[in-house]
């Protein structure tokens, strides 16, 4: 693999997939949940769904004694402090930041719920609450490709003892002109969600585990392929978490392995199913 960007080094398996999108007109758009103080923007509750959807596909496995059973709630689903979190967007909340400058050009009082919803850390915090998730918690934007960094992120976070899991999510929204002008500044042309309401957005999330934790479906870095293929994206594109969270539905139903490109000069990963991790997984889903 001829690339100098951060890899896994070591395979991840991966315990659980969400996808979510809002006001796309595509057929998986989804009514926001309504989160106590957060307004206005799409960001958080995209967050927030894509991270409960995760939790609620989890099998039964891991550590914690309550996880898999039946009658355990979300926030024991979480994990505890065995559980980090890492959430990745190469311009965060655009709509809170964008209503919270019209309010202070226009003269209005300064809203303080936007003042604490305009950073990613505001969702992780709600999350942690909510989850009872009280491991490590990252927000982070970069201009390479999300998956990337944050499959790497995961692989370096597992290293630590004290910790089985990992739950990376994606979340863009379309984004109003200001957004527009940043991604013309940086040479795109075009997105996705171009051309959608400035709140329309999208979010996929991934719980990850090392292999052997339960997991119908491991991930690696491919290092054989030739990085200069893929499908070409833009910067800090989320794209690549919703390919990995629709092969990672695919293999743990139909099995098999599929090699994922992300985009020119980032890495690939290959996806395996693990048999008998399926198995268990069919087990309890029939139980």
């Amino acid at each position: 693999m001829t690339t100098d960007k951060p890899v896994p080094r070591s395979p991840l398996g991966i315990l659980a997939s969400a996808t979510a999108t809002y006001g796309t007109g595509g057929p998986d758009d989804i009514a926001l949940p309504r989160l106590p103080g957060f307004v206005e923007s799409a960001f958080s509750p995209l967050a927030y769904e894509v991270v409960r959807q995760c939790l609620a596909e989890r099998p039964e496995g891991g550590t914690s004694r309550s996880w898999g059973s039946p009658r355990a709630s979300e926030a024991e689903r979480g994990g505890g402090s065995r559980t980090a979190v890492a959430l990745a967007g190469l311009m965060g909340d655009t709509t809170t930041a964008d209503l919270a400058s019209r309010r202070m050009v226009a003269g209005r009082v300064h809203n303080p719920l936007l003042f604490m919803q305009a950073t990613p850390n505001s969702v992780l915090g709600h999350m942690s609450r909510e989850f009872r998730i009280t491991g490590q918690m990252f927000s982070l934007s970069t201009l390479d490709d999300s998956l990337t960094e944050l499959l790497a992120m995961a692989d370096l976070l597992l290293e630590d003892p004290e910790l089985d899991r990992v739950l990376v999510l994606g979340v863009e929204l379309a984004g109003g002109e200001r957004a527009a002008a940043v991604y013309r500044e940086l040479a795109v042309d075009s997105h996705p969600l171009a051309g959608l309401p400035a709140n329309a957005g999208r979010a996929a999330a991934l719980l990850l585990a090392r292999p052997g934790a339960g997991a119908p479906v491991t991930v690696r870095a491919d290092r054989t392929h030739d990085s200069d293929t893929g499908t070409a994206a833009w910067p800090g594109s989320i794209q690549g978490l919703f390919d990995l969270a629709s092969a990672h539905r695919r293999l743990s139903r139909d099995g098999g392995s599929h090699r994922l490109a992300t985009q020119p000069q980032a890495p690939a990963f290959i996806l395996t199913a693990d048999p008998e991790a399926r198995k268990e997984t069919e087990t309890h889903a029939h139980q």
